[in-house]
């Protein structure tokens, strides 16, 4: 599957999305037309089919064509994953082929496993628990039909899938970003907002959580990559493929205990590779729209996107010493 899938996605990345960049930059949303060429080419499913390996390389061609576009299907997969292990009678029967067929589209609210106390709590009522609490930053509203959402009931993380839908229980607020406006990121808020047993994908102790997050911190680390791709190729610089290639091969191989370190080695790289792309590209790029001012703008949303305090700590230790 690997060489096809990211010979396609190259090609979708160089014919469709990297043309499209800058607009949709300046657009409030991801095109629909964008989404719908990815679910109908068999993207949607990637998570229940390829390798870590292989959804990794192809989260990292997309993101080179369209860092927003990735970036928004990209939230889709951990509700495939999570659809495709429940044991949950009935659940991967009525929520399974429409997310792997894009049918349904997912995002993710992380608020209940971020370190530190609940942002999002969990209380157990008859048929299910609710909600009360906020989820700082969930991408895609409005693109969505399903939000998996984690959030601590005492010590046990609950996922469980919650429509996406505004109401006395559950209100927004668009959050400003400097990059990758289109893909429409908001606050979430929740008072006791109600969500039956039926939907709850998983429950885990929040004490095993930290390794299964450092497990999975790989995927994040190729929108990085994307945007260090896209540099390479407008630039020509052959010393900066290398560094991709080794970074790439760092995450690769990472075991969890390295994997905040690596992590932080590609947001860094994709500060330099901006940094190279500008200073090649001359007075040229500060120009607002600009694919360099652009791409400046979004490796520095990457140096905050999907952080831990671990990688907060190895950039600050590059950057300031």
């Amino acid at each position: 599957m690997q060489p096809t899938i990211t010979r396609r996605a190259r090609e979708l990345a160089e014919d469709v999305l990297w043309p499209a960049a800058a607009e949709v930059d300046r657009a409030d949303r991801i095109p629909p037309s964008q989404l719908d060429l990815l679910a109908a080419e068999g993207f949607y499913g990637l998570a229940a089919e390829a390798s870590p390996e292989q959804l990794a390389r192809v989260v990292e061609v997309l993101a080179s064509g369209c860092l927003a576009t990735a970036f928004v299907w990209l939230q889709h997969h951990g509700a495939v994953r999570a659809v495709a292990a429940s044991a949950r009678p009935g659940l991967r029967e009525e929520w399974l082929p429409a997310l792997r067929e894009g049918r349904r589209r997912a995002g993710v609210a992380q608020a209940g496993v971020l370190p530190g106390p609940a942002r999002l709590r969990a209380r157990r009522v008859a048929g299910g628990y609710l909600l009360t609490g906020e989820a700082p930053w969930v991408t895609g509203w409005d693109m969505i039909n399903v939000l998996h959402t984690a959030a601590r009931d005492d010590e046990t993380v609950i996922w469980a899938l919650l429509d996406p839908v505004t109401g006395p229980t559950l209100r927004v607020e668009p959050l400003d970003l400097v990059a990758v406006a289109a893909s429409r990121t908001v606050l979430v808020r929740l008072a006791d907002h109600f969500v039956p047993d039926e939907r709850v994908t998983m429950t885990v102790p929040f004490a095993d959580w930290p390794a299964r997050d450092a497990a999975g911190l790989r995927g994040n680390g190729s929108l990085a990559l994307g945007v260090v791709d896209r540099c390479v190729r407008l630039t020509g610089s052959e010393a900066l493929g290398r560094d991709l290639e080794q970074c790439r091969a760092a995450l690769d191989t990472g075991s969890p205990e390295v994997m905040p370190q690596r992590r932080a080695a590609a947001s860094a790289l994709a500060i330099r590779a901006t940094a190279a792309l500008a200073v090649t590209t001359g007075s040229g790029a500060v120009l607002r729209g600009s694919h360099p001012e652009r791409l400046a703008r979004e490796a520095l949303f990457l140096q905050v996107f999907g952080s831990r305090p671990a990688i907060r700590s190895a950039l600050l230790s590059g950057y300031a010493g």
